[in-house]
C-alpha cells in the first residue's frame, strides 16, 4: 500500500489532486489551492504570503490515493 510523504503529488479518486502538505500518524493534508493574500490579510499575519486550501485525508483512505510524482523539499 502507498504511504504518502510530504511533497508527493497525489490524486485522490480523481476528485482531489494536489501536493501532500503535512503528514502525521492521524492524517495528511493535500494542498488543492494556493492564492496570494491581499495586502490587509498579509499585514495582519505576515508569516505566510499565501492562503492555502487543504483537504484532510485519513489513513484508512490512503489506499484511494495515486502517487503521481515527488518534488524536493521547497
Amino acid at each position: 500500500m502507498y504511504e504518502p510523504q510530504v511533497n508527493d503529488y497525489v490524486y485522490w479518486n480523481c476528485r482531489v489532486e494536489g501536493w501532500v502538505y503535512f503528514k502525521d500518524n492521524e492524517y495528511i493534508t493535500i494542498e488543492v489551492l494556493v492564492k496570494p493574500k491581499d495586502k490587509l490579510n498579509y499585514e495582519a499575519c505576515s508569516i505566510h504570503r499565501n492562503d492555502r486550501l487543504l483537504v484532510l485525508c485519513y489513513p484508512n483512505q490512503w489506499k484511494e490515493l495515486t502517487h503521481v510524482r515527488s518534488r524536493d523539499s521547497v
